[in-house]
């Protein structure tokens, strides 16, 4: 349960506060938001019939989309939900690779394979 502590940090010589519920309540959506696009792109990729190194790029290609469109859905003001943009990339990304790779090897054995 959290007890609403602040995290703070000094940018410029200003100390920033952050909430830790509402930080770990934006980790959450992220996670929530990395999960469903692996398996949505590992999906695309199993249909898509991408084997090998294909199908990993694949999955950085992904990965990678879904990182801009979070930066952009945060805006230039990005600094008011997250503590750092690379949390936002580096954050479970070999949990979500393990969603991927299931949906992959998944669709791509129910399509491909005869």
């Amino acid at each position: 349960m959290s007890t609403g502590r602040v995290k703070t940090r000094v940018q410029k010589g200003e100390i920033i506060a952050y909430s830790e519920s509402a930080v770990r309540n934006n980790a959450a959506i992220v996670k929530y938001c990395r999960t469903s696009m692996a398996a949505l792109s590992g999906s695309t990729a199993g249909l898509l019939g991408l084997t090998g190194f294909y199908g990993f790029g694949f999955y950085v290609f992904s990965v990678l989309g879904l990182w801009v469109m979070l930066l952009m859905k945060a805006g230039t003001q990005w600094q008011k939900f997250f503590i750092n943009r690379r949390s936002l990339l580096t954050h479970d990304f070999f949990g979500s690779l393990f969603t991927y790779v299931l949906f992959w090897t998944f669709l791509y054995g129910m399509v491909h394979v005869y």
